[in-house]
């Protein structure tokens, strides 16, 4: 008598995975993130690390199935693509995968070739996020990008012809010098590329960029800035402009054709644990939140003798956790279900947040009809005080 091998089920818990490449061409005037150009010593000796820490981090995850991967940076892209390769084979060693996981690489357009992209295809990526910010040259050489407008074009013809079906773009309203005509046709020839996602965000001054120093409230070219009402106009225009041909928005600042929603950001805002390796990267593991040391050669070392690579390591307890669920779910069109907040916390929503949930619909921030909680238009137009309305008070008077 012969049986049947019995098939080995496969883990259940959901995961995603952020892989931190913090190397880049040139960095940004506005850029505050880890990321400065590297040597190709730098580059090997820092991929060798972030490949150990992958593995270490393996035998904490036996339970889990990785549904999403996002390789972010910095700019992927700028590494060989033999470093790319030895990253996710180090994954697919470590992890157990979706067979229909979303896998996406950040992309600069003037760091991509053919040959690149017919790599990122063979090592398993299934989307492109483009850095493109503006369709106008003279924005991008304001900004320190390292591209013009007809790269972008042909990189993303490209992109499609070697069989990417799965391409977001990034852009940026607000530039230095930008009007409402500019940004609107910058968002008129991204649209006849065909992206499948658009993310669209105002420019934020962060403070120790070079940006904040020259066109902050007393940086000498302030008055380059589009104003607070040109800025509202610019966002306001993106969410028709983009309905009318095709683009749902899903999240305050995310656009998508239907079924082309970003899986690996949707699960941030949803609450799904994730794993974030690398310089600096962030992490919510077993509701803990915490990132990696900040100091490249302190990552390395660390990472390569198998020390811990954490930093500021929170514990959440079940009121920031619920702070938490309820902010980033609100950041989502579709709003938080009533009943999935019950099933992960153990008591109804009107229980906990009951009160505020009344006085956010009163003042027309909300709906709360059926099983949905979710903002408005106007509470998408001043979500901070929506969401600052979940942070537990004791947290407030910290």
């Amino acid at each position: 008598m012969f049986f049947k091998k019995k098939k080995k089920e496969l883990p259940t818990r959901p995961l995603g995975i952020y892989v931190h490449i913090p190397f880049c061409v040139k960095k940004c005037g506005y850029c505050d993130f880890l990321s400065a150009p590297g040597t190709p010593e730098e580059e090997e000796r820092y991929i060798t690390a972030l490949c150990k820490e992958i593995r270490d981090m393996g035998q904490y995850t036996s339970d889990y199935l990785v549904k999403t991967i996002y390789f972010g940076g910095g700019t992927p892209s700028v590494l060989e693509t033999p470093l790319t390769e030895k990253v996710m084979e180090t994954i697919r060693q470590t992890f157990t995968l979706d067979e229909n996981a979303e896998i996406t690489i950040e992309v600069n357009p003037g760091t991509i070739t053919r040959e690149k992209l017919y790599k990122y295809k063979e090592f398993g990526f299934n989307r492109l996020s483009m850095g493109i910010q503006s369709a106008d040259d003279a924005e991008l050489k304001k900004i320190g990008r390292i591209h013009t407008f007809k790269e972008t074009v042909d990189g993303f013809n490209i992109a499609r012809e070697v069989g990417f079906n799965n391409i977001s773009v990034d852009v940026i309203s607000a530039l230095p010098g930008q009007t409402e005509s500019s940004y609107a046709n910058t968002l008129n020839e991204i649209v006849k590329l065909g992206p499948d996602h658009i993310s669209s965000y105002s420019l934020i001054l962060e403070e120790g960029t070079p940006f904040y120093e020259k066109y902050a409230e007393n940086g000498p070219f302030k008055d380059e800035i589009p104003g607070e009402e040109t800025d509202r106009k610019m966002y306001a225009y993106t969410k028709e402009f983009l309905k009318s041909k095709g683009y749902e928005r899903y999240e305050i600042s995310n656009y998508a054709k239907p079924g082309f929603e970003s899986r690996h950001n949707s699960s941030y805002w949803t609450g799904t644990e994730y794993l974030g390796f690398g310089l600096g990267a962030s992490s919510l593991f077993t509701n803990a939140r915490y990132h990696n040391v900040e100091n490249m050669e302190e990552y390395i070392t660390k990472a390569l003798a198998g020390e811990d690579t954490r930093a500021d390591i929170e514990r959440l307890v079940e009121a920031e956790q619920m702070e938490e669920y309820m902010i980033l779910g609100l950041r989502m069109m579709k709003g938080i279900s009533k009943e999935a907040f019950k099933a992960r916390f153990g008591k109804p929503i009107e229980v906990v947040y009951g009160d505020k949930l009344a006085k956010l619909k009163r003042d027309g921030l909300i709906t709360n009809e059926g099983d949905t909680v979710a903002l408005t238009d106007l509470g998408i137009d001043v979500s901070n005080r929506v969401f600052v309305e979940f942070v537990p008070d004791e947290f407030v008077r910290r």
